[in-house]
């Protein structure tokens, strides 16, 4: 079935051809069948928001298709994004199973279908279910594991310069083109949005990747930048 939105909607989790790749999805038959029994599946556009930071849990969303950024913000209204979820990641959590609010603001970033568990369902499901519930733990370590490297990643950095290479490296391994001899990475972010992922201002980030472009390190195709050395990139990224 194909949702306004032109994006093609998987029905059913149980034949969903894609589930044996991602880590929550890929359940034993009985409880992807328990599971199809109480989820509510939707389409949304890009720039819905799912839930907001603060706000108290209503359930647990499985990304089908589609991206979310989540960000966090402070009482002076600064922004920063803490990831970009992909399809197979659950959002929600750790609020959903603890009851305390929702750690982070979700949007979309294009459109997306996401399946929707409420809170008391999910966490009868997990009663229910040992394996379910090693699924949940394992995303939960995941998730913790993830925001340790961040930590480590950015936060350690030197620069801002330094911060970028490592993030444009890290896209490019998730996307599988870091092997390739001039990988490719796929803008799906506008500069302030960047430099709220990176911590630094929309104008740094512009002029970074500008001398990015005149060093020939990187070449823009319209949205799609081409790491055209990869070499001096990593070295920018590992510059103490």
């Amino acid at each position: 079935m194909i949702s306004p939105y032109g994006m093609e909607i998987v029905e059913s989790c149980v034949t969903c051809k894609l589930r044996a790749e991602r880590i929550f999805c890929d359940l034993p038959a009985s409880a992807l069948q328990a599971f199809e029994e109480i989820k509510y599946t939707t389409a949304y556009p890009e720039g819905a928001v799912l839930f907001v930071e603060r706000q108290e849990p209503r359930g647990v969303f499985v990304i089908c298709k589609g991206t979310v950024k989540l960000s966090v913000s402070a009482p002076n209204g600064k922004t920063m994004i803490v990831k970009i979820a992909e399809p197979g990641e659950v959002l929600g959590l750790s609020a959903t199973v603890s009851g305390k609010p929702y750690e982070v603001t979700a949007v979309t970033i294009d459109p997306c279908q996401v399946n929707f568990v409420k809170r008391e369902d999910f966490l009868r499901f997990l009663k229910n279910d040992v394996q379910v519930c090693f699924k949940v733990a394992e995303q939960l370590s995941e998730k913790y594991h993830m925001v340790c490297n961040e930590v480590r990643s950015l936060g350690l950095s030197h620069s801002a310069a330094e911060k970028l290479a490592k993030l444009l490296l890290e896209w490019s391994s998730k996307n599988g083109e870091s092997s390739k001899p001039e990988p490719r990475v796929k803008l799906r972010l506008t500069h302030e949005e960047i430099a709220q992922m990176i911590g630094t201002s929309r104008e740094t980030v512009t002029r970074l990747l500008a001398d990015l472009k005149k060093h020939q390190i990187l070449n823009a195709r319209g949205s799609t930048l081409v790491i055209r050395n990869q070499a001096a990139l990593r070295d920018l990224a590992n510059h103490n």
